[in-house]
């Protein structure tokens, strides 16, 4: 079985972050600076991740090939078909005008932009996030809101900062959902706590949308 070297990098454990990190910033760099394509940059990303899993890290070609296969197919069902279909939806509304209605029945509920970032980034983000999930939120929420006079900074954090509450209940009501890191993480320390899971990773859920209350609380 594959045991992960936390240090394969000259036995530092700083460069081994930043030789880890090469597909993420390939991406970020196909993106924002080449203009690349989303598919290809994420198809190159995921090349980079194979080549730094095996070569440097030096996982198994099998294992390499099989797990880089797995994420692709997770990123493609689960992920794209839940995106894809929210988008389809979104672009429904908007070509035969119902977005329209929706955006200035929201603009009618209140001129003061903390009372329409409520009602449009945290309320409608918060339906959107049990739809679709997936970043599809906080897009949706950010045109809405520069289509009421937003500045497109300003929009897009505060679609992120409304985001974090319903974001711990995810698609479906989840609590914290059952793919999440952090639900893994506090999984895996409960089993090395030498008990169950659940106990550990149930607390996150319950204490992720006081957090998250309060960061918007700070944020306003």
């Amino acid at each position: 079985m594959f045991v992960q070297p936390l240090e394969p990098v000259a036995d530092s454990l700083p460069l081994s972050a930043l030789v880890a990190a090469l597909p993420l910033v390939t991406v970020l760099v196909l993106l924002g600076a080449v203009r690349m394509k989303a598919h290809r940059a994420g198809a190159l990303g995921l090349a980079v991740a194979a080549l730094v899993a095996w070569l440097v890290y030096g996982m198994p070609l099998g294992q390499t090939l099989s797990g880089a296969a797995q994420g692709a197919l997770f990123g493609l069902f689960p992920i794209m078909w839940i995106v894809v279909n929210a988008l389809w939806v979104y672009r429904m509304t908007v070509r035969t005008r119902h977005f329209d209605i929706l955006r200035r029945s929201f603009g009618r509920v209140s001129d003061d932009p903390r009372i329409q970032a409520l009602v449009i980034a945290f309320c409608f983000g918060a339906l959107l996030e049990a739809l679709a999930g997936f970043g599809a939120p906080v897009a949706i929420s950010a045109v809405m809101l520069v289509a009421l006079g937003f500045d497109p900074v300003r929009a897009a954090v505060v679609a992120l900062v409304a985001n974090t509450a319903p974001r711990r209940l995810r698609r479906d009501g989840h609590p914290g959902g059952d793919a999440g890191p952090g639900h893994r993480v506090a999984a895996g320390l409960g089993r090395l706590g030498g008990g169950p899971s659940d106990p550990a990773a149930r607390p996150r859920g319950a204490a992720g949308p006081h957090l998250a209350g309060r960061r918007q609380a700070g944020a306003a």
